[in-house]
């Protein structure tokens, strides 16, 4: 219903909201923001989290944290305006209509790495940058290990160092005994104009489990018990020692968004037999953005959730294209090597079915990922071999220019991805999918690979930041649809 959805954008465009930033990566900001997002649902407020950058681990914390999906916002992929519109209409559907009309609900934006940190001297990008296109009060996450009236100085820098920011106040933490917090709050409310709205005493240990293992839990909306127990631990940590009640308060001096336009353009289609694309989703391929469903949806296609892991046959005279996007397939081979899926699309790809796979996809559709000294097969459709490391071999953003003809880019198309992958790829010098001007891919400047109706690389897409995408891939799986039935 388009009024409906009109009255929900409108009340998005004026939810209080702030962005957590720290000085730094490792500022504490994640443990922050989880366990902020958890003593606010506890007081019965609806938490609308966001992921700033493309970061699908600390987005799937953050949802299990507000017990609600989680959306990312990156200014890399889309301008100020895009980057509203997307705030508002995933506000709009992940808050419940009665929270919504009656004030019940904040959004919580995480930033990444340092609040000034960007992509240039001039800082673009950065967490400061989108905090202001949201016109988020910052709550900053300060590490104060070791460190007393110096704190004030570097939060004297950071208030004075760009204009247009405003501050909800700062949370210390690795903070020592009680004498040390004191101390702490004394200095910084003695030189600066900033609320101290919290001191969090050190843990004994991070709470959460190893992030590449244990996040995977967090899937098909059930938490391990480590898990609930690491999102426990830090909810009491900051309702024991935050000002949650000061922090609600400043996000509500949050302005209105005004002049947000809605953020898919047209129409969704609608046919009668829509094409029906398979997207693998399990332990091992997880990272997918909502967006990129929603583009597809849009653009006509019907999703199906499938796995490679849980031994269940797939209906292939019912699937018309198969998306396999990123993850951590290396922590998963024994099971991986023997699914007889993998020999089943294998087989239904070499009869032209589409496949578009990204990073661990990518990895999956090898000849071979050999870790610790072991091969294992895999599904063979793409003539390269996988070598996995202990540490990432590829991380952060991708400019490319498709090169080779396939179904889903067009050539010659520039576009802007992502990767983060600890593995590389042997292959025999073939012709790459994309000619990198920015990123890692395969090495020297090469990534991906298209060969008839499949493509892998490790670049992964946002859809909204490459418009074409989701359109051609449906396309893709129509024409199968239709070659498969004739």
């Amino acid at each position: 219903m388009p009024e409906q959805e009109d009255l929900f954008r409108t009340a998005a465009c004026s939810l209080p909201r702030l962005a957590v930033s720290s000085l730094s990566g490792g500022g504490g900001k994640t443990l922050l923001s989880l366990g902020l997002a958890g003593a606010l649902t506890e007081r019965g407020l609806e938490v609308v989290p966001f992921k700033k950058g493309p970061d699908y681990i600390d987005a799937a914390w953050l949802a299990a944290a507000a017990g609600r999906p989680s959306s990312n916002l990156d200014p890399f992929f889309l301008s100020s305006g895009r980057l509203r519109s997307l705030f508002v209409l995933q506000a709009s559907r992940t808050a419940s209509p009665a929270a919504l009309a009656e004030g019940r609900c904040l959004a919580l934006v995480e930033g990444n790495r340092g609040l000034y940190d960007g992509m240039d001297l001039e800082g673009s990008c950065s967490t400061a940058a989108l905090a202001r296109d949201l016109d988020a009060p910052v709550l900053l996450s300060l590490n104060a290990t070791k460190m007393t009236r110096t704190a004030a100085a570097l939060i004297q820098g950071v208030m004075g160092f760009e204009k247009g920011l405003r501050f909800a106040g700062v949370v210390l933490n690795q903070v020592g005994r009680s004498r040390h917090g004191s101390y702490l709050r004394a200095c910084i409310e003695r030189y600066t104009d900033m609320p101290v709205l919290g001191e969090l005493p050190r843990l004994a240990e991070n709470p959460l489990p190893e992030r590449q293992m244990g996040i995977a839990s967090l899937l098909g909306d059930r938490l391990s018990e480590t898990c609930e127990s690491a999102l426990a631990i830090l909810k009491a940590h900051v309702r024991e020692n935050v000002d949650v009640d000061r922090i609600v308060e400043a996000s509500r001096t949050a302005g209105r968004l005004e002049h947000v336009a809605p953020f898919w353009d047209g129409v969704p289609a609608a046919p009668a037999d829509p094409p029906v694309i398979a997207v693998v989703r399990d332990a091992s391929l997880w990272f997918y953005y909502r967006e990129n469903f929603e583009a597809l949806e849009r653009a006509g296609a019907k999703l199906a959730f499938v796995s490679l892991l849980d031994g269940k046959p797939w209906d292939f005279d019912g699937i018309d294209a198969v998306y396999l996007g990123g993850g951590f397939p290396e922590d998963y081979l024994d099971a991986l090597s023997s699914s007889p899926r993998l020999k089943d699309l294998a087989s239904e790809a070499r009869r032209g079915l589409p496949i578009y796979a990204e990073c661990g996809g990518f990895m999956i559709l090898a000849r071979t990922i050999a870790k610790e000294g072991r091969s294992y097969p895999m599904a063979g459709l793409l003539p390269v071999d996988i070598d996995v490391f202990p540490k990432p071999r590829g991380l952060g953003y991708v400019e490319a220019v498709v090169a080779r003809e396939n179904p889903y880019h067009p050539l010659g198309l520039r576009l802007r991805g992502h990767e983060f992958h600890y593995s590389t790829a042997r292959d025999a010098g073939l012709e790459p999918a994309l000619v990198l001007e920015k990123g890692t891919g395969m090495g020297q400047g090469r990534d991906g690979l298209a060969l008839g109706s499949v493509w892998g690389s490790y670049t992964h897409v946002f859809a909204p930041a490459v418009p074409t995408w989701a359109g051609r891939f449906v396309d893709a799986a129509k024409d199968w649809k239709g070659r498969r039935r004739a």
